[in-house]
């Protein structure tokens, strides 16, 4: 055991951010902006993850990602 604790209980949550940082540094450079949302779909994911775990963060970013399509007026929408 480290001096924080029990860091193993938080490596799902690490590799989940670390995946979805790895896509924004790497993959989205390559994609036109498209995203209609503030914060963008994936700093949203990252936001979620931390702030509820990997299951329910994950959840709540795919149904962030399903809502961003070009029928809907987009604009602010931060993390419940």
């Amino acid at each position: 055991m480290n001096k924080r604790g029990n860091s193993g209980a938080h490596l799902p949550r690490r590799c989940a951010v670390a995946a979805v940082r790895f896509y924004q540094r790497y993959i989205s450079p390559l994609l036109p902006a498209s995203c209609i949302y503030r914060p963008t779909c994936s700093q949203y994911a990252v936001e979620a993850i931390t702030s509820y775990g990997v299951m329910k963060g994950c959840w709540l970013a795919v149904r962030r990602i399903l809502r961003c399509n070009p029928w809907r007026a987009g604009g602010y929408d931060p993390v419940p």
